[in-house]
């Protein structure tokens, strides 16, 4: 019996060890997998010449999947035709490259896959595998290198595609808005450094993008670009470091079709850059029309109102942008007109150094500062004066204020008039003031600037929060400022305008050169800062 005990647990203890073997690769214990997986060979081979195939296979040592293919994959020169790949999300020992394009003779190719290949259980990735071949006799080595920046911006985008077009007697500027490059390579989201490699010798021309549709063409509404000016030579430039500078560009201004959305109320759309604009009614009117307009808050539109009511089927305008002439007809028919709204801003507290402004949803025509008041914490009367600004149909009441304080403003009925004849009922409004502890104050000092200059601060967003035009060596003082975290951005006005001024691709025109504080300032409230930015030559 006790034999027979002994032979029992000999048995489960056996019977054990095998299980445990046998659930050696499971997730339920033992030590986390952190190895990437190891390729035991690829069917052709690496680094194979006079390919002629249609199928690529590379084998694994364990279970993979490929994962952010479409962003990670890279192919270069890119094919007109995409291969297929698999696995896609699945698990397989092998992936599999089917190639339907037509490939070009005597041309290197590269699968460049980034981190997309990664184990089945851990998603350990195989990072930056490249799969190489040449349909010639010998695989292509030369290569181009560089650094991508932001023209505006502290970082620059990640996952951005850097190509090469060959220089020759087809090339013009415009192929990047309609070819794919003969070459490429990708940022991918780790880094701001690109590498184009297996280029033949020749001279080619470099280009930038932040390919947002993953088409390798540039679509100037929505995608950044960065050039270099000349061309490069290879294999005598294959030592040099390139540096690119990613900007948007200003859209090319274009009318769209306008059309009536309200009572008298007309909506001209349009694209690019509308401060130009004007719009002239060409229709036959009594002296006693008028037409205003302004910019639409929210879209890319102008809203063009005008009084009084026109008995007529049509209304023919024109718009003019510079050079840009358009003549639309519009339909017109009875509608309801909408009723005067006024809004202010800001809201509860306001900068020491801050205008509240007024602003309302039709034109106003007058204001009557006789019939406005503002009135400090000790019912004292305050001195103001108001400007107005057509394009965003907007009243700025400036005056004088200092720290600590409540401010009331009372408008009285009849104030403010607008294009319909209608007039506001009494408003009262009260903002305040924080105490001179809740606020930070920043002097910046600026070592080897090259005036004039502008000095901004911005948020995370790169949203300017201050700014101050410089035109000679003096500090720069911030005062009054909400306590947050800062970027201190100077940007070289080289053409004296007062703003800043991007790139022009077709133009060869670079932007307006741009450089940041290393440092984000951190404001504290109830502090005083002194930033010093050193500025290279």
């Amino acid at each position: 019996m006790k034999n027979r005990f002994h032979n029992t647990l000999f048995f489960i203890s056996i019977a054990l060890i095998i299980a445990s073997c046998a659930n050696r690769g499971s997730p339920s214990g033992g030590e986390k997998d952190i190895l990437p997986p190891v390729i035991v060979k690829s069917e052709p081979e690496n680094y194979t010449t006079n390919f002629k195939g249609k199928e690529i296979r590379i084998y694994f040592d364990e279970y993979i999947k490929t994962k952010n293919l479409s962003q990670q994959l890279v192919i270069s020169p890119p094919m007109k035709t995409q291969p297929e790949i698999t696995p896609l999300g699945s698990a397989s020992k092998y992936i599999t490259i089917k190639i339907f394009d037509t490939l070009q003779a005597n041309t290197t190719y590269a699968f460049n896959f980034g981190n997309s290949i990664v184990d089945n259980n851990e998603e350990n990735a195989f990072k930056y595998y490249r799969y190489v071949f040449s349909t010639g006799d010998f695989i292509d080595s030369l290569s181009v290198k560089g650094i991508i920046k932001d023209a505006l911006k502290f970082e620059a985008d990640d996952f951005v595609s850097v190509g090469l077009y060959t220089l020759d007697s087809t090339y013009n500027d415009s192929l990047v808005y309609k070819t794919q490059p003969n070459y490429i390579a990708n940022t991918l989201d780790s880094t701001t450094n690109f590498k184009i490699e297996n280029i033949k010798a020749g001279k080619y021309m470099l280009r930038a993008l932040k390919d947002k549709n993953g088409d390798n063409k540039f679509q100037q509404q929505a995608e950044k670009i960065a050039f270099f000016e000349t061309p490069i030579t290879l294999p005598q430039d294959t030592s040099k470091t390139f540096k690119l500078e990613l900007f948007s560009e200003k859209p090319t201004y274009r009318a769209s079709k306008p059309s009536l959305v309200g009572g008298e109320k007309i909506i001209f759309g349009y694209e690019g850059d509308y401060k130009n604009t004007k719009i002239e009614l060409l229709s036959k009117v009594t002296d006693s029309f008028k037409g205003r307009y302004y910019k639409d808050e929210k879209t890319d539109s102008l809203l063009y109102y005008y009084n009084p009511k026109l008995k007529v089927d049509s209304l023919i305008f024109k718009i003019t942008n510079l050079k840009v002439i358009d003549t639309f007809t519009v339909r017109i028919k009875d509608k309801e007109r909408d009723s005067l709204m006024i809004k202010s801003n800001p809201k509860g507290n306001i900068g020491v150094e801050k205008d509240f402004f007024l602003t309302s949803n039709i034109p106003f025509e007058t204001i009557d500062e006789t019939k406005i008041a503002i009135r400090d914490k000790d019912s004292t009367l305050v001195v103001f004066k108001t400007e107005y600004d057509t394009l965003k149909n907007s009243y700025a009441v400036k005056f004088n204020k200092t720290v600590d304080n409540t401010y009331t403003i009372e408008i009285l009925p009849n104030a403010l008039t607008d294009l319909f004849n209608n007039t506001n009922d009494t408003l009262n409004y009260s903002v305040r003031t924080q105490n001179e502890y809740n606020y930070f104050n920043s002097r910046i000092i600026l070592v080897n600037a090259k005036y004039p200059v502008i000095v901004q601060l911005t948020d995370s967003n790169f949203e300017v929060i201050a700014e101050q035009y410089i035109e000679k060596a003096q500090p720069v003082n911030f005062n009054f400022l909400d306590p947050k975290n800062f970027y201190l951005r100077v940007i070289y006005d080289s053409n004296k305008n007062g703003k800043y001024d991007t790139g022009d691709y077709l133009k060869g025109i670079q932007p307006e050169r741009v450089s940041y504080h290393p440092d984000i300032i951190e404001g504290t409230a109830g502090f005083d800062e002194i930033t010093t930015l050193k500025l290279l030559d």
